[in-house]
């Protein structure tokens, strides 16, 4: 018989039922509470994507459970070529700092991922607002999986399009807020009070990313408790040593993660960090 997955049960509507009916314990459902510290190395963008993920949303992501959702968008359509889509615009997000996310700040964040080359964009010719406020795209040619590339890690939207840069000062409409930042070194994000995604993402209290040159010190921070995961830490310093989840795996060890720390039933394949969103997918036991 097959064992019976927990953590994908609960991220489907039938959690609730199961545990009326089994008695199942409610430690196993995501919680909010918590401050989830990773360790990363300096070389790369690891800090940034990651922050960058946790203080802004996107258009869309697909979620753990591999469907396509909708965040900044509500809802989408093309006509009979896929060529031009309209993606509704969720209204009267708030953003970090006071206002409201309107529809030039998402084609101005567009506007900046295509001046930077991004390769999940290439074919966008023209970008606008129509009379109602939704977002128009055109294409170069016709693509019905517009709304999944749009997904992309990385494609965050922001005030005045303003998606790279200082992080200590990046404001977003994402679950984190900007603590501190020190580039290059830290970088500390706390939960906001309230968030159209309440109660589906965004577990952690707080987000501590520390920047750790040496692999080896990664593994020792993670073996000794003072972190909670770690990017490409050093496997010599964590095999055999202790429980941890490791991704892809042990004998490739791209992530290493303590066992205090629920994780969702699928991680995403294209990167280790969950499409840098594990501050909102992840959560403490």
């Amino acid at each position: 018989m097959k064992r019976l997955d927990r953590r994908a049960l609960f991220a489907s509507g039938a959690a609730a039922a199961l545990l009326a009916a089994t008695g199942a314990s409610l430690a196993d459902q995501p919680r909010r509470g918590g401050t989830f510290r990773l360790a990363v190395p300096r070389e790369g963008d690891l800090l940034a994507s990651v922050a960058r993920a946790a203080i802004c949303d996107q258009l869309t992501e697909v979620a753990p459970d591999g469907l396509l959702r909708g965040e900044l968008a509500t809802a989408w359509h093309s006509d009979d070529t896929a060529r031009i889509w309209r993606f509704e615009l969720r209204p009267d997000v708030p953003v970090h700092g006071g206002g409201v996310l309107s529809g030039d700040d998402v084609i101005a964040s567009l506007d900046a991922h295509l001046s930077q080359g991004r390769q999940s964009l290439a074919g966008v010719r023209d970008l606008h607002l129509s009379d109602e406020g939704a977002l128009v795209i055109r294409l170069e040619s016709g693509n019905p999986h517009l709304p999944y590339r749009l997904a992309d890690a990385g494609l965050v939207i922001a005030p005045m399009g303003a998606v790279s840069g200082d992080l200590s000062s990046m404001a977003g409409t994402g679950l984190y807020r900007v603590d501190r930042a020190q580039e290059g070194r830290h970088f500390r994000a706390l939960r906001r009070d309230a968030h159209f995604r309440d109660g589906k993402a965004g577990w952690f209290d707080a987000l501590d990313l520390i920047v750790i040159p040496d692999p080896a010190v990664r593994a020792e921070a993670l073996r000794d408790g003072y972190v909670d995961a770690a990017a490409l830490p050093l496997a010599a310093g964590l095999s055999g040593r202790g429980r941890f989840h490791y991704h892809p795996s042990e004998m490739d060890m791209a992530l290493a993660v303590a066992t205090h720390v629920a994780l969702p039933a699928r991680i995403s394949a294209r990167g280790p960090l969950d499409d840098h969103r594990i501050a909102e997918r992840w959560w403490m036991l």
